[in-house]
């Protein structure tokens, strides 16, 4: 099977990072092509037999699977040039969260799926969110959850939590990064202990909580339980903790989605108009 990039950013860059070190794709099997020539040739000089592509069209015609990781209003002038060349044996990956499936098979013949990946894929760790098209046929349904199986856990998604399944899985690692590096910063700030130590500490700190989740050993609410002993140093922390969030993550949630809501309206706009 030959897989098709159309896009190289960080995004499009990760997916076939992780899919070619996680063995699920050789990189002679894999044609790319980007706007900017310099980044897709910086994965050809990394993956021997990988090729680079003119343009969409020729990715399109070498592919049996294609992933468009493009912005979404890049995405109707993509679906116009290589829609003669996305026949109905062939199936078509869009990784952008605010175009769906029915959008696409509207423009297209092929087999159609959405697949919102995680800058966690790129350890072959975390979570890769699925819906499939409507007429996606079940030989494509079943190799993509092998492909992706390779690089993540699949997760299929009704298309109606696509945005806070997204804000949990795509953005939460930024989101999380963002918190541990201010509780990094506020040590440096009100103790003795230096940047580079704080950030060890923290960073494997992170990392072995992951390995107690991952490992079942215990669940979130069990896991405080054991670390909070009552009347402790720790339990202070929570309080504080308690009273300074307060509403933040409901407030980042209503964020999310209203941008969310903007991007759908200009997406139906351009779709509605071609």
């Amino acid at each position: 099977m030959n897989l098709g990039f159309i896009g190289t950013g960080n995004m499009g860059t990760i997916l076939v990072e992780a899919l070619v070190e996680g063995k699920a794709i050789s990189p002679s099997s894999i044609t790319i092509t980007n706007r900017t020539k310099a980044k897709a040739m910086v994965l050809k000089d990394k993956y021997s037999g990988l090729k680079v592509a003119g343009d969409a069209k020729e990715v399109a015609a070498k592919s049996d699977l294609v992933f468009i990781c493009v912005k979404p209003l890049d995405v109707t002038t993509v679906l116009d040039d290589i829609h003669p060349y996305m026949t109905k044996e062939k199936c078509l990956i869009s990784i952008t969260s605010p175009i769906n499936t029915c959008q696409i098979e509207s423009k297209i013949a092929c087999s159609v799926a959405r697949v919102i990946p995680s800058i966690t894929n790129r350890a072959l760790s975390g979570v890769s969110l699925i819906s499939y098209g409507e007429n996606c046929r079940k030989e494509w349904r079943d190799r993509i959850d092998l492909i992706m199986e390779k690089i993540s856990k699949p997760v299929h998604i009704d298309e109606k939590i696509t945005r806070v399944a997204s804000d949990i899985v795509s953005c939460g690692p930024a989101f999380f990064c963002y918190l541990l590096q201010a509780f990094i910063l506020a040590a440096v700030k009100v103790t003795e202990i230096d940047e580079k130590t704080a950030t060890i500490l923290a960073s494997e700190m992170i990392v072995g909580l992951g390995e107690l989740i991952k490992q079942g050993v215990y669940t979130l609410p069990s896991l405080q339980e054991k670390v909070i002993v009552k009347g402790g140093i720790t339990g202070e922390g929570i309080k504080i903790m308690e009273k300074e969030l307060g509403s933040l993550f409901e407030h980042l949630y209503k964020a999310t989605h209203n941008k969310f809501k903007e991007e759908l309206e200009k997406v139906e706009l351009q779709f509605s108009s071609h």
